[in-house]
């Protein structure tokens, strides 16, 4: 092989053009891009996928008002806070409805010491599940206020 100048024939090619110089703390921030990426990318799909599998086929994750009403209905609630929650032998529950985690705790637990006479029976999973009494709060705070009575033509008499 013949040598020009101190370089050998075989690498006598074109030489490539010069890239830009980077400054240090570039070069380190887009090496740390090159693999930041690949982890969210994996990290973003990992809680779709979590996210999916939790989710019901065919029902919504959202607390249903309408559902509400018709477990709160069907499990009887309305025989002593009345068909909207308005009080009766049990508590007025709407419009100040409990937040969600509150009401939990009085369902599951009830009143200690229960009594047909006195206090709330407690009602277990196995009668109104945590999505359903999702669903009931979010019908009890969706109730609009009484009328006031001022508002009532029958009592302006």
């Amino acid at each position: 092989m013949s040598t020009i100048a101190g370089t050998n024939a075989a690498s006598s090619r074109r030489p490539r053009p010069a890239l830009p110089a980077r400054s240090a703390p570039f070069a380190e921030l887009t090496r740390a891009a090159c693999v930041a990426k690949p982890l969210f990318v994996a990290t973003a799909l990992l809680c779709a996928l979590t996210s999916a599998a939790q989710a019901q086929p065919g029902k919504s994750t959202r607390p249903s008002a309408a559902n509400g009403k018709t477990v709160f209905m069907r499990v009887g609630c309305y025989t002593c806070h009345g068909t909207v929650g308005q009080g009766g032998a049990g508590a007025r529950l709407a419009p100040n409805t409990l937040p969600l985690a509150a009401m939990q705790v009085w369902v599951r637990g009830g009143t200690p010491g229960w009594s047909i006479a006195r206090g709330m029976p407690a009602f277990p999973t196995t009668v109104i599940s945590d999505s359903e009494l999702a669903d009931v709060q979010a019908y009890l705070a969706g109730l609009p206020p009484p009328a006031k009575p001022d508002d009532i033509a029958l009592l302006r008499r």
